[in-house]
């Protein structure tokens, strides 16, 4: 019998557009981690499903996993994840990616604009 608010790895993957194969390489590499039920089925909480297509995002937007999954546990929040020594190669990795991300969006920004642009044109020369 199923848990409320518990998922299996088809509907996982039908929720959030990710092949079940990912989801297992998410698992593998320690990004994601399902119950088990007894007969070794994965089972997935409800929160899943953000967790996933957050990592999608990640991954999609070029972070390395290992950064993602170094970069995780802070999606709700710094605290008690904190490493007690941070290590160098790690803060430069990350201010790195981050430099990366900004100037992903700076282009997504300007190509959304000109999308905005291009719309607009059309838009009054059809009136």
């Amino acid at each position: 019998m199923a848990t409320v608010g518990r998922v299996k790895i088809g509907e996982l993957a039908r929720k959030t557009g990710v092949s079940v194969r990912a989801l297992r390489y998410y698992e593998e590499e320690g990004l994601i981690s399902p119950g088990r039920e007894g007969n070794g089925y994965r089972d997935f909480c409800s929160g899943s499903v953000e967790a996933v297509q957050q990592i999608r995002g990640m991954l999609d937007a070029g972070l390395p996993v290992r950064l993602i999954r170094e970069v995780l546990p802070y999606l709700d929040g710094p605290g008690e994840v904190r490493p007690k020594v941070p290590c160098e190669y790690m803060l430069d990795e990350v201010a790195r990616q981050r430099e990366v991300l900004d100037r992903r969006i700076a282009l997504m920004t300007r190509n959304r604009d000109a999308l905005d642009a291009y719309l607009r044109d059309l838009t009054l020369t059809q009136t």
